[in-house]
């Protein structure tokens, strides 16, 4: 797997919050049209805004990689923050499966 991984850092919470709003919008729009495999967004409590974006293979990294600019230049307009963003090969990534251990009991009889 391949990523591409953003680390935001906003002048506070607030703007984070809102940026990741954006982002979720905006990068979810476009998961089917780079072939996104994964999707993941989170705040950090000091106005840190982290995106972690997976693909399968190199090329749809690549395709994702060359309109990335265009992406987040209305973020970048609204707001000022710094930017810290790599691409990377995932060596290791574990998730585990939902599972529902729920027993329901039937009293009617």
């Amino acid at each position: 797997m391949f990523a591409k991984i953003y680390n935001l850092k906003f002048s506070g919470v607030s703007e984070a919050k809102v940026a990741s709003s954006f982002c979720s919008d905006n990068l979810g729009k476009r998961i089917s049209k780079y072939n996104i495999r994964s999707l993941n967004i989170s705040i950090g409590s000091c106005g840190s805004l982290s995106i972690s974006i997976r693909f399968q293979t190199g090329a749809d990294l690549n395709k994702f990689d060359n309109d990335a600019t265009s992406i987040f230049k209305d973020l970048k307009a609204s707001f000022t923050f710094k930017e810290n963003q790599y691409s990377g090969v995932f060596v290791y990534n574990y998730e585990s499966e939902p599972i529902s251990a729920e027993i329901s009991v039937n009293s009617k009889m």
